[in-house]
C-alpha cells in the first residue's frame, strides 16, 4: 500500500509540473504574440507618420508653387486648382490598429483640401486587404463639406479580417471651383481645363 501511495504522489507531483509548466509556456507565448502585435502596429503608424510629413512638405512647396504662377484673380486661381488638382487633394486613412492573426478596427477616413474652395462632396472607395493581397470587402464612403485649406473624416466601419486598406478616389465636386472629378469619366483629349463643370462666359 505504502508503494502505491508512493506512486499516486510522484504521479500527482508530475502531473502538477506538467500543468504549471505547460501555463507557464503558454503565458509565453501570449506575451511574444502581444509584443509582435504592438511592434507591427507601432512600424505601421511610423510609416504613415512619414507620409503625412512628406506629403506636408510637398504641400507646403505646392502652395508656393501656387502662388508663383497665379496672379491673384477668382477664375484664374479656381483654373489653375482645377488643372493641378491632385497636388492638393488627397486622402489618407487614420492611424488605425489591426490584430495579429487579423482584422481592422478605429478606421478613419481622411480627406485634405489643401485649395481655396471647400470641396462639395469626395467619395472615396476603401478597401479592406488580406495579407496575401486578396480584396476581403470593398466600401465606399462620401465625405461632405470639406473646408478650403482644411480636412475632414468619416468613420469607416471595422473589419473581421485584413491586415491593411487602401484607398481609392472615385469622385470629386466642388461648386465654388466650378470643379467636377470622376475616374470613371476620362478627361477630353485637347480640353485645356477638362474638369470644368459649367462653362463660364
Amino acid at each position: 500500500m505504502r508503494h502505491n501511495a508512493t506512486y499516486i504522489i510522484i504521479i500527482i507531483f508530475l502531473l502538477v509540473f506538467l500543468v504549471l509548466s505547460y501555463s507557464r509556456q503558454q503565458k509565453r507565448v501570449k506575451d511574444v504574440l502581444n509584443q509582435n502585435e504592438r511592434l507591427i502596429n507601432e512600424n505601421r503608424d511610423l510609416r504613415h507618420s512619414l507620409d503625412i510629413n512628406n506629403q506636408s512638405v510637398q504641400q507646403i512647396e505646392n502652395r508656393r508653387e501656387v502662388q508663383q504662377r497665379t496672379q491673384g484673380t477668382f477664375v484664374e486661381r479656381r483654373t489653375y486648382y482645377r488643372r493641378n488638382w491632385k497636388q492638393f487633394i488627397a486622402v489618407t486613412t487614420s492611424d488605425y490598429r489591426t490584430g495579429f492573426l487579423g482584422g481592422i478596427k478605429d478606421l478613419q477616413v481622411i480627406v485634405r483640401n489643401q485649395t481655396e474652395y471647400p470641396l462639395d462632396n469626395v467619395v472615396v472607395s476603401v478597401q479592406y486587404m488580406r495579407g496575401n493581397g486578396d480584396v476581403f470587402k470593398t466600401e465606399e464612403y462620401t465625405i461632405n463639406d470639406v473646408p478650403a485649406k482644411g480636412t475632414k473624416s468619416v468613420k469607416a466601419s471595422g473589419s473581421r479580417k485584413g491586415q491593411k486598406v487602401e484607398l481609392k478616389l472615385l469622385s470629386i465636386t466642388s461648386q465654388s471651383m466650378n470643379f467636377c472629378w470622376a475616374f470613371n469619366k476620362p478627361a477630353p483629349a485637347g480640353n485645356p481645363d477638362p474638369y470644368l463643370c459649367t462653362p463660364t462666359d
